[in-house]
């Protein structure tokens, strides 16, 4: 019987991660257990942990961190307290593995901690860029201390290769949020206004904007260029959804709750949307606006439009359905009304989208429970010009 623990630490990866951990509950040779912290266990983000109760984790280990995110030394210690306790859970389990997601401060604590005590780390979406928030630095480094990466596209396969890893632990899966897409119930608009008490007409927009953790810019000054810019589309209702706990993050949720409260009758602010609502509300709205890596990875597959505002994502590979712009009031409102015009509409249509795999949740689900465990406990640098060979 294979122990796999999956660790989660916000709303967005659970999304990513849920069906993963229900497809290898499901097989007899497996045994999951889902570790929650971080935004999971606080009440200002939507208390998240229900939801992976909800999916059939009732036994999810807790492990929380103080919220003080909000500041880089605060982040610090949230991230040493996160440590401690991954180390204390992961103790106790004694996985064969742990499962990580991306590029959070979170997940670099949880790998660390994992690392130190010898548990195999399997890695998904290594091998990306984001030159705009450290979570590029950090992603880059919880590759070094995996074992085994499952990327969600060619070239970022080739990335992590060129870091050092070896070829045959390095599997392009496609990207598991742009599988759920396909292959989750959504919600009818009906059903999902009523649950959001909100309408979402037509040339509606969603909204998600994180602070850009390397940007020495005003984050106030700039999300208020994001607010001035929907304030020059009066018709459009606009569903905003809550940063990430980030550095600078409180700024931006106390920005939007002022924003939404003067603006009823078009603006909702939800907390958490959950995957389910938020990829129903994918199909309801004509345009996704802010700097979330959901906006390049999945919404292309939508066939609807991305602006994608400042520097946050530079680096990624994109779908054409992706406008760029920066972050002032007028780059942004030529984005999205470029965005909701008939030829930007007509782009996001036509453009395939790069993260899309042929079985994606099978071959990551095959890699977790079936790779053998010898292979993953030593690792060697494998160098692309092989050096060794040419020592004299």
């Amino acid at each position: 019987m294979r122990r796999i623990a999956i660790a989660t630490g916000t709303r967005a990866d659970w999304g990513l991660l849920s069906g993963i951990a229900r497809a290898l509950r499901s097989r007899t040779d497996c045994e999951v257990t889902v570790l929650a912290t971080n935004m999971h266990l606080q009440e200002c983000y939507g208390m998240t942990v229900n939801e992976i109760i909800a999916d059939g984790f009732a036994d999810v280990r807790r492990v929380p961190m103080p919220d003080k995110a909000d500041t880089p030394a605060g982040t610090v210690g949230s991230m040493a307290c996160c440590m401690t306790g991954m180390a204390r859970e992961l103790e106790t389990l004694c996985p064969d593995l742990i499962v990580i997601l991306g590029d959070r401060f979170e997940m670099l604590a949880t790998a660390t901690a994992a690392l130190m005590l010898r548990i195999p780390i399997v890695h998904l979406h290594g091998g990306e860029i984001s030159e705009g928030a450290v979570d590029d630095s950090i992603r880059h480094a919880i590759t070094k201390m995996s074992a085994l990466h499952l990327t969600a596209t060619e070239p970022y396969r080739q990335r992590v290769i060129a870091m050092g890893e070896e070829p045959s632990r390095v599997i392009n899966t496609g990207s598991i949020g742009v599988y759920n897409l396909m292959h989750e119930p959504l919600m009818g608009r009906d059903e999902l206004e009523r649950s959001l008490s909100f309408t979402l007409p037509e040339g509606s927009l969603l909204v998600t904007y994180h602070p850009a953790t390397l940007d020495d810019g005003d984050v106030a000054e700039k999300c208020r260029s994001l607010f001035d810019a929907l304030d020059c589309l009066p018709d459009s209702h606009i569903l905003f959804t809550y940063p990430n706990n980030d550095s600078r993050g409180k700024v931006i949720i106390d920005l939007i709750e002022e924003y939404a409260a003067a603006r009823p009758e078009r603006v909702r602010a939800i907390p958490s949307l959950g995957k389910t609502r938020y990829l129903s509300a994918l199909r309801c709205v004509s345009a996704v606006v802010g700097n979330s890596s959901s906006g390049i990875i999945e919404v292309p597959s939508m066939g609807i439009p991305t602006v994608d505002i400042g520097i946050r994502q530079k680096g990624r590979l994109c779908s054409r359905s992706v406008i760029h712009c920066g972050d002032t009031k007028e780059e942004i409102l030529w984005a999205i009304r470029y965005a909701m015009s008939p030829e930007g509409e007509a782009v996001a249509k036509s453009s395939p989208n790069p993260y899309v795999g042929s079985d994606t949740l099978g071959l990551i689900v095959r890699a977790i429970a079936e790779t053998p465990l010898d292979s993953l406990r030593v690792k060697r640098f494998y160098d692309i010009n092989d050096i060794t060979t040419h020592h004299h």
